[in-house]
């Protein structure tokens, strides 16, 4: 069960990125669920799995939107391995760390995305309009980390989401 749920989480958030929170965005910029159930399942599972599970996660969005396949399966993975490393240095129980951790891997993914991009298109242009969208974003996905992170925390501990081991 607990497979199935890591699976219907990040397609559950796709869809709600694109239906929901379009119609309730930000000056068009919309909350990026996937990246904070990315974040949420490294940091309480470690690195080396949170990194399968972003690249995983990070595929399905750039199936989903079918272009420039692999950028946020990238942004995803890498943000995923950082992240995971905290898991044995921080509280995870803590709703703190769980914000302080979105806001991190928020900039990161978003760094990763703007590297990736001056890299491979040459028209790519880095202006303050960029910038400002992702503080948006950050702010969107903290705004939605507690409620989120009480149900993961709690299900990963006790709930559908509790580790028996499988290879995820």
């Amino acid at each position: 069960m607990r497979f199935v749920l890591l699976a219907l989480l990040p397609l559950s958030a796709i869809f709600f990125q694109s239906t929901l929170f379009a119609s309730y965005s930000i000056k068009g910029v919309v909350p990026d669920l996937v990246l904070v159930f990315v974040i949420f399942y490294a940091l309480l599972n470690g690195a080396e799995k949170g990194a399968r599970y972003g690249l995983i996660c990070g595929l399905l969005e750039d199936l989903y939107a079918g272009r420039f396949i692999g950028m946020n399966a990238l942004s995803k993975t890498v943000t995923a391995y950082i992240i995971g490393r905290l898991q044995h240095r921080v509280f995870t129980e803590n709703v703190a760390v769980s914000i302080f951790s979105v806001i991190i891997g928020s900039l990161l993914n978003a760094f990763i995305l703007i590297i990736v991009a001056l890299i491979y298109f040459a028209a790519f242009n880095v202006t303050i309009s960029l910038f400002i969208n992702i503080f948006y974003q950050v702010i969107y996905n903290v705004v939605l980390t507690t409620p989120i992170y009480i149900w993961y925390y709690q299900s990963s501990k006790r709930g559908l989401l509790k580790d028996t081991g499988d290879r995820l």
